[in-house]
C-alpha cells in the first residue's frame, strides 16, 4: 500500500511540473518564422531608412522630431496596431541642431579638418579667424596669466587622449572559449565586478583650478574652445551642460586627437597656429522626451493584456547616422515584429515594441515608459502594467550577430530559455550567460525586478566608431541583423505564446519601494 501512495505521489509531481513546464512552439511556427525572416526580408530597406534617410536624431533635436514621424508612417504600411509618439520625460536642455560645421587650421599652414561641434553648444558670428592659446593651468597663478588675454582668441584644450597603436583585430566573433566563459555563475566568484573605469575620463589636477578655468572661459570672449576625442582622424561626439533659458554658451570644438594633438604640440615648440571656424547651431525649446510605440494586440482573453515588450533606443548623436548606435536595434525590432505580424499568428500576449528617446542622455524614455506603465517611484505606487509585464528584450551593442543573452542573475529565467532557444542554435543562438550588463534600456526594468534582458553581441568595430561621425550604414552587418530579427521574432512569439511566463525576482517590488 506505502509503494502504490509513493508512486501515486510521484505521478502527482511530475503531472505538476509537467503543468508548469515551458511552452515549446511546433517546429512548424520555427520554420515560418526563419522562412518569412531569410526568403523576405526587409532588413536592407530599413537599415537604409533608419540610416541615410532619417540621419542624426540627437535628443528633442527637429531631426528627432522629423524621424519620429517618419517612423510612425513606416509602423502605419507594416500595418501594426496604433503607432503612436507618447511623452516620455521632460529635458531641460532642449532642442539643438547643427546647420554649419567648417573648421581649419590656417597658419602655420592651411588644413581642413573634420570636425564635430559639441551639443547644445553655440555658434560663432559668421566665419571668425583667430589664434590659438593652450588653455590650461596647474596653480591659481597660472589662471590669473591666462586673464584679458583670451578675449578674439580660440582655446586649445590640454591632450586627454592619447592613441596607442594595438594589434588586435577591429571586428571579431566571440569564440567558443568565450562564450564558455561567459556560462559561468559571476556570483560565485569574489571578482565578479565588472572594471568599466576604462571608459571613463576624468579631470586631473586640482579641483580649484579647473573650476576657476571654466569660469574664465565664461568670462572671456574666446571665439571657441577646441579639444580632442576620437581616433582614425575620426572626432567623437559629446555635448555640453546647458538648459533653455540659458545664455547661449561658447562655440566648442571636438577634433580628432590626431589634429588636435598636432596643434598641441605644435604651440608647445612655440609655432604661433591659427584657426578659422564657421559654426551655426539651432535651438528650440522642446523640452519633451518622446518615445514610439506601436503593437500586434494578443487574443487569449486571459492573457492579452499582458506584454512582450521589444526594445532599442531610436535616439542618436549628432555626428553620424546612428547606425550602430542604435539604428541596428530598432531595424531588428522593427523587422521582429514585421515577421510576426505578416504570418498572421495571433499571440496570446499584446506584443509591443518601443523605441526609446533619450538613452543617450540617462535612459529617459525607457525611465519614463516605466513612470507611467509600471512603477512610480516617487509616489511609491505599484502600477497595472507591472502585474502584466511578461518579457523585455532590448539590443544596443552595435550590429553584430546574437550568440546568447545575459539574464541578469534571474536563474528562474533559464528554464524559459533553454526551451524557446532550441530552434535558435542552429544559427548560434547558445549562450545563456548568468551574468549582468548594464548601460542600456533594460536596466531601467531589470532595476524593478522584471524580466527584462540584453542580448550576447559579437564585437563589430563598435567601440571604433559608435558615438563618433563614422557610425554610418556602412557600419551595419545586414546578414547578422536579418539573423538577430529572426532570433527576435522567435523568442517574442515563444513568450507570448507560453502558459507561464517568467516571474518577477524574489522580494520586488518591495526593495524598489523602500
Amino acid at each position: 500500500m506505502k509503494k502504490i501512495f509513493l508512486f501515486a505521489s510521484a505521478i502527482m509531481m511530475m503531472a505538476s511540473l509537467t503543468a508548469n513546464a515551458q511552452t515549446a512552439l511546433s517546429e512548424k511556427y520555427a520554420y515560418q518564422v526563419k522562412q518569412e525572416g531569410f526568403t523576405n526580408s526587409r532588413i536592407g530597406d530599413l537599415a537604409q531608412f533608419m540610416t541615410d534617410h532619417m540621419g542624426p536624431r540627437l535628443a528633442a533635436s527637429q531631426l528627432k522630431l522629423r524621424a519620429e514621424k517618419m517612423v510612425i508612417e513606416r509602423l502605419k504600411e507594416m500595418g501594426l496596431s496604433n503607432p503612436r509618439v507618447e511623452f516620455a520625460y521632460d529635458f531641460a536642455k532642449g532642442g539643438w541642431d547643427n546647420q554649419m560645421n567648417y573648421v581649419a587650421m590656417t597658419a602655420p599652414y592651411y588644413c581642413s579638418f573634420a570636425a564635430n561641434p559639441k551639443a547644445w553648444s553655440g555658434s560663432t558670428d559668421g566665419l571668425v579667424k583667430g589664434e590659438c592659446i593652450f588653455f590650461d593651468a596647474n596653480t591659481m597663478e597660472d589662471v590669473e596669466k591666462l586673464r584679458g588675454n583670451l578675449a578674439g582668441k580660440i582655446a586649445v584644450m590640454p591632450i586627454w587622449e592619447s592613441y596607442e597603436m594595438k594589434f588586435t583585430p577591429l571586428a571579431s566573433r566571440l569564440t567558443d572559449e568565450q562564450l564558455a566563459e561567459m556560462e559561468k555563475d559571476p556570483r560565485a566568484s569574489t571578482e565578479s565586478r565588472v572594471d568599466y573605469s576604462g571608459y571613463y575620463g576624468g579631470s586631473s589636477g586640482n579641483r580649484e583650478v579647473q573650476q576657476a578655468l571654466m569660469n574664465l572661459l565664461k568670462e572671456e570672449k574666446v571665439l571657441a574652445v577646441v579639444s580632442g576625442s576620437g581616433t582614425f582622424n575620426v572626432p567623437a561626439s559629446r555635448g555640453v551642460s546647458y538648459k533653455v533659458g540659458d545664455p547661449e554658451p561658447t562655440p566648442e570644438i571636438i577634433l580628432p586627437i590626431e589634429d588636435h594633438s598636432r596643434m598641441v604640440r605644435m604651440m608647445a615648440r612655440g609655432e604661433k597656429v591659427e584657426m578659422e571656424l564657421n559654426i551655426k547651431n539651432v535651438f528650440t525649446d522642446n523640452q519633451r522626451i518622446n518615445n514610439v510605440l506601436a503593437e500586434i494586440p494578443g487574443t487569449d482573453p486571459k492573457l492579452k493584456d499582458e506584454i512582450v515588450l521589444l526594445g532599442a533606443h531610436f535616439d542618436s548623436w549628432h555626428g553620424g547616422t546612428g547606425a550602430a548606435d542604435n539604428a541596428s536595434g530598432c531595424v531588428v525590432m522593427m523587422e521582429a515584429m514585421r515577421i510576426i505580424k505578416e504570418l498572421g499568428i495571433k499571440p496570446k500576449r499584446t506584443i509591443r515594441l518601443a523605441l526609446w528617446g533619450g538613452e543617450e542622455q540617462g535612459l529617459y524614455g525607457s525611465r519614463g515608459y516605466a513612470k507611467s506603465y509600471l512603477l512610480d517611484n516617487e509616489k511609491k505606487k505599484v502600477l497595472s502594467g507591472y502585474e502584466k509585464f511578461a518579457l523585455y528584450l532590448n539590443m544596443d551593442n552595435g550590429s553584430g550577430r546574437f550568440r546568447g543573452i545575459y539574464l541578469e542573475e534571474n536563474d528562474e529565467a533559464v528554464p524559459f530559455f533553454e526551451t524557446w532557444k532550441k530552434p535558435l542554435e542552429s544559427l548560434g543562438f547558445t549562450t545563456l550567460s548568468p551574468r549582468r550588463t548594464g548601460s542600456t534600456d533594460h536596466a531601467t526594468f531589470n532595476r524593478m525586478g522584471l524580466p527584462a534582458y540584453q542580448f550576447i553581441q559579437d564585437w563589430l568595430e563598435y567601440g571604433r566608431t559608435y558615438h563618433t561621425v563614422m557610425d554610418t550604414y556602412e557600419r551595419l552587418s545586414l546578414p547578422d541583423l536579418r539573423i538577430n530579427a529572426v532570433i527576435v521574432a522567435w523568442l517574442a512569439l515563444s513568450a507570448a505564446m507560453d502558459e507561464d511566463r517568467i516571474p518577477v525576482k524574489a522580494g520586488y517590488p518591495e526593495k524598489v519601494l523602500k
